[in-house]
């Protein structure tokens, strides 16, 4: 298949050269900046909606009376749980290093290999979502 393009080159009419008036420029940069002043007010109003962290702050300071201690907890059981997460994850990748290209190849394999790392991988990473934004909600409003 063979196309053929005709392009021919556009010729634009050139716009006159206009300066603003000495008295438009400032009504024109105020303008500017109350645009830009709304744009920030819609940006932090958005990054408001979109932080995460907000949300686990406000359930630890809604149940502060009846879990106290719950985001100190979280801080001092991160590392516990990430550990732990890493030490499967090493294991994992050894168990495929050892095993070979072909390892998975069968649904057998590939069911057996999931239900070794699978579903304990996948609850880690859960408790890892869950816990750590409550430990860095303790430590952000502690700070604050």
């Amino acid at each position: 298949m063979h196309f053929q393009f005709d392009m021919a080159a556009a010729s634009f009419r050139s716009s006159p050269n206009t300066t603003p008036s000495s008295s438009e420029v400032p009504d024109l940069l105020r303008q500017l900046l109350e645009v830009q002043r709304e744009q920030l007010g819609q940006i932090r109003l958005l990054l408001g909606y979109h932080d995460g962290g907000a949300r686990w702050r406000a359930f630890a300071a809604r149940w502060q009376d009846d879990f106290p201690d719950l985001p100190e907890a979280c801080r001092q059981a991160m590392p516990v749980l990430e550990r732990c997460y890493g030490k499967l994850i090493a294991e994992l990748t050894e168990n495929l290093s050892q095993s070979g290209v072909d390892s998975l190849d069968n649904d057998f394999a590939l069911q057996d290999f999931l239900d070794r790392f699978g579903v304990r991988l996948t609850q880690l990473g859960t408790l890892l979502n869950m816990v750590g934004p409550l430990a860095e909600a303790g430590t952000q409003s502690s700070q604050t």
